[in-house]
């Protein structure tokens, strides 16, 4: 399965990359893959994580 997460407006971009690493590691935890990361032209991001399905755990 194939889900995203938004990232709303962080103009800073050493405190977005922070969001973004933070939320990577507590999905990452959780078992999902960050497939990819879109930076936005509104100083946000986007974030595709896919989730395994059970038997590629």
């Amino acid at each position: 399965m194939i889900e995203t997460v938004v990232i709303e407006y962080t103009p800073n971009p050493t405190k977005r990359a922070e969001r973004i690493a933070a939320i990577a590691n507590a999905r990452e935890a959780k078992g999902d893959r960050l497939v990819s990361v879109l930076s936005t032209p509104n100083c946000g991001a986007i974030l595709v994580f896919r989730t395994p399905t059970a038997s590629e755990k």
